[in-house]
């Protein structure tokens, strides 16, 4: 039983890290790419609904994969690293910005040409 709370308890620490990172860098993107509405309500999307919302969802796949491949730890730890990562860049995908006057191309100029823009 305390393995269990153990797991579900860093399930939800690393859920919400995950988010704030997630919420850091789409903070960051609208930012440089002035999308949205402004600062303020950008922010108060962010904090009030991104964050809980992605850190829910989250712990719902951490618990998911989890129960599926508990028993299997190296791959259960893998499972968990790609469903995560999985989770956080369809949620930066969905509401990222897109192309704006000052992002042409849709990315800011920060981004890394290594790895692939977000988007569907």
């Amino acid at each position: 039983m305390e393995n269990r709370r153990v797991h579900g308890c860093l399930g939800l620490v690393v859920g919400v890290a995950f988010a704030l990172l997630t919420t850091m860098l789409l903070g960051r993107a609208t930012n440089a790419c002035d999308a949205g509405v402004h600062n303020a309500a950008n922010s108060f999307f962010l904090l009030y609904f991104f964050i809980p919302a992605l850190s829910a969802l989250l712990l719902m796949g951490w618990v998911l994969v989890g129960a599926v491949l508990g028993g299997h730890p190296l791959l259960h730890t893998v499972a968990l690293a790609v469903t995560l990562l999985g989770l956080c860049w369809c949620a930066l995908s969905f509401f990222w910005s897109g192309v704006t006057p000052t992002c042409p191309d849709g990315v800011p100029l920060w981004w890394p040409g290594s790895l692939p823009d977000p988007g569907f």
